[in-house]
């Protein structure tokens, strides 16, 4: 099986977080992609909710796509999420399958300053989905820490995000401000956002 990992906070998670799986699935041929909501963010990130509402949000918008499934591994872990550690499980869990990280376009050029990026390569083939008003991939970047053979998968892996100006953030400040989300995200999730009382200031 050829399964995506594409993690991130999630907080809440919107439509333009399913494009983005939904073109790296289409286009890198990918059987599953799996959401990994952020457990014990590095760096003092920012994350409003609970990993379990993350969660819970996570599922109810990816249910009715069977491509589609949530992992727990990252919020059930005590530890710090590194995405090296959340690799090294997915590539034990399952032996057999091939196993690609699913970035942005902003956030692929810092992955060589990721802990453990050269394990990072080893692990999983990288697909990059680039975004308008986003700096384009380096590969140079990667000379380091990644073969020529695997530069050269995520070279042929760049798929083209749709143009679509959502972001988490600008959902909890409409939410904060008594502002409709409806069609930012899916109903079940701004319906789940609602009875929770989320993002309220």
């Amino acid at each position: 099986m050829k399964r995506g990992i594409y993690g991130g906070s999630f907080d809440p998670v919107h439509f333009g977080h399913l494009l983005l799986a939904e073109t790296a699935r289409a286009e890198a041929g990918l059987d599953r992609v799996v959401f990994l909501p952020l457990g014990v963010p590095p760096h003092q990130k920012n994350v409003r909710t609970s990993g379990e509402d993350r969660f819970a949000m996570l599922e109810a918008a990816v249910a009715p796509y069977p491509e589609f499934e949530v992992g727990r591994y990252e919020i059930d872990s005590p530890n710090t999420s590194y995405t090296a550690d959340t690799l090294r499980y997915y590539r034990e869990t399952y032996p057999d399958d091939e196993l690609y990280l699913i970035v942005g376009s902003e956030t692929f050029n810092d992955v060589p300053r990721w802990v453990r990026p050269r394990e990072i390569c080893g692990l999983a083939s990288l697909i990059v989905a680039r975004r308008a008003g986003f700096p384009p991939p380096d590969f140079d970047l990667f000379r380091e820490i990644a073969t020529p053979e695997r530069i050269e998968e995520f070279r042929r892996q760049v798929v083209e995000m749709p143009a679509l100006e959502i972001s988490s953030t600008a959902i909890r400040q409409r939410v904060a401000a008594g502002r409709s989300v409806r069609f930012l995200t899916p109903d079940v999730v701004a319906d789940y956002i609602e009875s929770r009382r989320l993002y309220r200031d």
